[in-house]
């Protein structure tokens, strides 16, 4: 598919990227935007080359949030239906197979920090900040705080909603929202590093440990383990879990067959 507002590739190492690409207007969701990112994180969660996507945004910002030129003259549904579409990325994430690395540079402002916090994993330039900001021109965050709040809890995240502050790389990573902070200069090396380093294991046990984390979170507690438990001995029975085992005991780089 041909995209306007993101861009999408892939290499030969099996990393899928795709950039935000409105630069101009610091990578802020449009409609078109939203709609492109669903559509290219899907296709990739289908290419068959790729097994860990990289999302990033062009320029000096990851994403400001919302493009509010798009926000008046709507009726209560069709806000509705508009905000929907922004945040369907956030949804899009956690029902995929394969995991989305954020790389944060610059501001994550208000939807731009749902989407960090719906990412599965996150590096970030040590000098990044993000912030759940809309509370300041009269609107609020009460969708990209649902991501935010699984990941540091409902004090702060309701903190977060009420001030619209932004916080530091080093407070986002000590409340659990990145998972790893880098010089600026370092950060477009360490995420492709990092990403590699991924793509190296069995895609087949990455697939199914994500799709067990997700679907087991609203589990109770004993359910959980019975969930898990099932998607392990699933994992079991696969060729890739043969093959890492008997590649273990011989002392080689697994070969993954990807079933």
């Amino acid at each position: 598919m041909k995209y306007e507002e993101v861009v999408v590739e892939t290499n030969e190492k099996n990393i899928g990227t795709i950039t935000l690409n409105r630069p101009k207007h610091l990578n802020t969701f449009s409609s078109k935007m939203a709609a492109e990112l669903s559509e290219a994180l899907l296709e990739l969660d289908a290419d068959k080359t790729v097994r860990v996507i990289l999302l990033k945004g062009a320029g000096k910002a990851f994403c400001a949030g919302i493009d509010v030129n798009e926000l008046s003259n709507k009726t209560a549904m069709e806000y509705r239906d508009w905000i929907e579409r922004m945040e369907n990325p956030l949804i899009v994430i956690s029902s995929m197979k394969k995991p989305v690395i954020a790389q944060l540079q610059g501001v994550a402002a208000a939807n731009g920090m749902g989407l960090v916090a719906a990412a599965d994993l996150v590096i970030a330039a040590e000098n990044a900040r993000m912030g759940l900001t809309a509370i300041n021109v009269g609107l609020n965050c009460v969708g990209p705080v649902i991501p935010v709040a699984r990941c540091v809890g409902r004090k702060k995240a309701l903190e977060l909603l009420l001030y619209g502050n932004l916080i530091s790389a080093e407070e986002a990573l000590k409340l659990g929202l990145i998972n790893r902070t880098v010089p600026k200069d370092e950060l477009e090396a360490e995420a492709i590093r990092w990403a590699e380093e991924l793509a190296q294991k069995s895609p087949v046990a990455l697939q199914i440990a994500k799709s067990a984390f997700y679907k087991s979170e609203d589990m109770e507690y004993k359910q959980q383990f019975a969930h898990m438990n099932e998607a392990f001995a699933r994992l079991c029975t696969t060729d890739d879990a043969k093959e890492g085992v008997l590649a273990f005991f011989e002392k080689r780089r697994p070969v993954w067959k990807e079933k």
